[in-house]
């Protein structure tokens, strides 16, 4: 039978932990302190593995259950889930650390390493001061190039930007 929030609410710690079933390996795991602690069994290769969908009530029973839902698409493939959030997670921080001033930083070095001159060096080195100041520490995939090409715009003709935009805003 399902889980409910009503049931889930009027759940009582126990000396020791247990578990209500909700469906598909998906349970509620209540502990002696009375933290509850959403869980997923399932087998992959042959081996029983857990999974953790977060602490009731940060985490609904809705989302614990989508949480169960994509777990199981995941298995349907093939792969382990766990594995997966894993690869996920380094994804994302490896994405988080790329920010635009450490690629900046990375290009300005090759370019330099090319043989550029010391004059173009220094352009480029004070153009990006304008853009990092203010996207410099956002990671690279989350700009978009309209954005950037605002910021060199910005940088390169400020007083031409805005009086594209006050001949914008008196139209």
């Amino acid at each position: 039978m399902a889980l409910s929030v009503v049931a889930i609410k009027a759940a009582k710690s126990r000396e020791k932990t247990y578990k209500l079933s909700d469906s598909d390996g998906l349970y509620l795991l209540v502990a002696p302190s009375g933290a509850r602690y959403w869980r997923m069994n399932y087998r992959h290769l042959g081996k029983q593995k857990t999974l953790a969908f977060g602490v009731w009530p940060d985490t609904g029973l809705a989302e614990a259950r989508a949480a169960r839902d994509t777990a199981r698409k995941v298995l349907a493939l093939g792969d382990d889930p766990a594995e997966r959030t894993k690869l996920d997670r380094i994804a994302a921080t490896v994405a988080a650390s790329n920010s635009f001033k450490a690629v900046a930083d990375e290009w300005l070095l090759k370019v330099e390493k090319e043989g550029r001159s010391a004059v173009t060096m220094k352009k480029l080195r004070w153009l990006l001061t304008f853009i990092n100041a203010s996207i410099g520490k956002r990671p690279v995939a989350s700009i978009s190039a309209q954005e950037l090409l605002l910021m060199l715009r910005r940088s390169i003709h400020p007083v031409k930007a805005a009086t594209r935009s006050e001949i914008l805003h008196e139209c």
